[in-house]
């Protein structure tokens, strides 16, 4: 009689119902979070040319001329690699979109640059990276030409396997297919037939970059930075 036990709270012999412990769902990152896109770096050269040789179906890049490397990283870590060179000396489908001449293309080509190599690299963390990749890259692009090579970008072009890929990356990031190449490849100082028409892709890296290319005088200074013709 020294103490007083309350009322039972479940029958003898049963147990307890208890409510389910719901967890509290934890939001995903939102697409691109933590997603950077900068220039490779020298020392960084040979994981990014040993990373594309192993991954990519067309192996290492060897870009010509002009070039700049670019490794994307999602939280610290690689996760798609890029390199840009020279455009296309020949490229019918391009010239045609552009609507320059033979003249004006031999005095503006250098403002077109070739995306010559994109790889993303194995388990992508977030969904639609590459075109994200593509777009962080493709709005640098210009700035980057422009503070290693004295002059900006006004057009990106790349050639696409429709045996392989559909382009829905490239799309999705804003370029336009405008056509096919007939087949030929660019080999030491010549040119062979190997047979692959690509699809021909172009970014413009502004609204009027096909009429910049293709006017008939000198595209203007745009702060204070001259787009110059080849003489």
């Amino acid at each position: 009689g020294l103490l007083t036990l309350p009322p039972p709270q479940s029958t003898p012999g049963r147990r307890p119902v208890r409510s389910p412990v719901v967890a509290t769902p934890v939001p995903p990152a939102a697409p691109g979070a933590g997603l950077t896109v900068r220039l490779v770096r020298l020392a960084e050269r040979p994981r990014w040319r040993a990373l594309l040789a192993t991954h990519h179906y067309l192996g290492d890049a060897h870009p010509v001329g002009e070039t700049r490397c670019y490794v994307a990283t999602y939280g610290g870590q690689w996760v798609a690699l890029l390199a840009w060179g020279a455009a296309a000396l020949k490229c019918a489908a391009r010239d045609a979109w552009i609507g320059w001449d033979a003249a004006l293309k031999a005095r503006r080509l250098h403002l077109v640059v070739n995306n010559v190599r994109f790889l993303v690299l194995p388990d992508p963390p977030c969904p639609s990276l590459a075109s994200q990749v593509l777009g962080r890259t493709v709005r640098r692009l210009s700035a980057d030409w422009q503070a290693r090579y004295g002059h900006p970008i006004l057009l990106a072009e790349t050639f696409v396997d429709p045996a392989r890929f559909r382009g829905t990356c490239y799309r999705a990031a804003g370029w336009v297919a405008v056509g096919r190449t007939k087949g030929y490849g660019r080999h030491h100082a010549g040119y062979h037939a190997h047979g692959i028409p690509k699809q021909v892709f172009v970014r413009p890296l502004r609204p009027d970059a096909a009429r910049q290319l293709a006017a008939p005088f000198p595209p203007p200074v745009e702060e204070g930075r001259a787009m110059l013709d080849v003489n």
